[in-house]
């Protein structure tokens, strides 16, 4: 039961992605102006910023791992250890 409960929360498509990275935006941008209220200067600017940077950061991850795969990775990061760089038939 737990298990099915808990397949309700994984993100599958790129449409649930970004909603997710939508609510995640919406809630930094939120507690950006309170510290831009709580801590007035470059202090509040800095934590704003922060706080909109880790969305970039997160929604950048969840847009990666809800890529199709064609088989045809585009960085050698993406590669597992051993495998060949396939080159763009172009």
């Amino acid at each position: 039961m737990l298990r099915g409960i808990g397949r309700l929360f994984t993100i599958k498509t790129r449409f649930e992605a970004m909603l997710v990275i939508y609510a995640l935006a919406l809630g930094a941008v939120e507690r950006g102006a309170h510290y831009r209220q709580l801590y007035p200067g470059l202090g509040g600017w800095l934590l704003s910023l922060a706080c909109t940077g880790a969305v970039f950061l997160a929604g950048a991850k969840l847009m990666e791992t809800t890529r199709p795969d064609s088989k045809q990775r585009r960085r050698r990061s993406d590669l597992e250890h051993g495998q060949e760089l396939v080159k763009s038939p172009n």
